[in-house]
């Protein structure tokens, strides 16, 4: 498996048919369940893979999930260990205040086009 998604049913239904696998959450602590469950490939106990697992190389989530892991989420991507995270508006759309990739892209190199 390549890639897993964690967001809300209605998107992880298109996902499915696609070919990708995922978790439908409703609040923070599914959300932080399912992201534990993905970033870390083994169960400690009996060594079985988890979801995700070690194939799991992208793992996009809406941008709601990604307030809500918080401290979590920027820990995860500071360390540099796949999976990948790749965040995407929700169901309902981009979340208010936050940036676009082009928007960040325009602020970092300082000029507009």
């Amino acid at each position: 498996m390549d890639y897993y998604f964690i967001g809300d049913a209605e998107l992880l239904t298109a996902f499915r048919f696609v070919g990708v696998e995922g978790s439908s959450v409703v609040n923070p602590e599914e959300a932080k369940a399912a992201f534990l469950k993905i970033t870390q490939a083994y169960d400690g106990t009996a060594g079985t893979v988890l979801p995700g697992g070690p194939d799991c190389r992208v793992l996009i989530i809406t941008e709601e999930v990604a307030d809500w892991l918080g401290d979590d989420l920027t820990q995860w991507q500071l360390s540099g260990r796949y999976p990948l995270v790749v965040e995407i508006p929700g169901s309902m759309g981009r979340l208010e205040g936050r940036k676009t990739l082009v928007d960040s892209i325009r602020e970092a190199i300082g000029i507009r086009v």
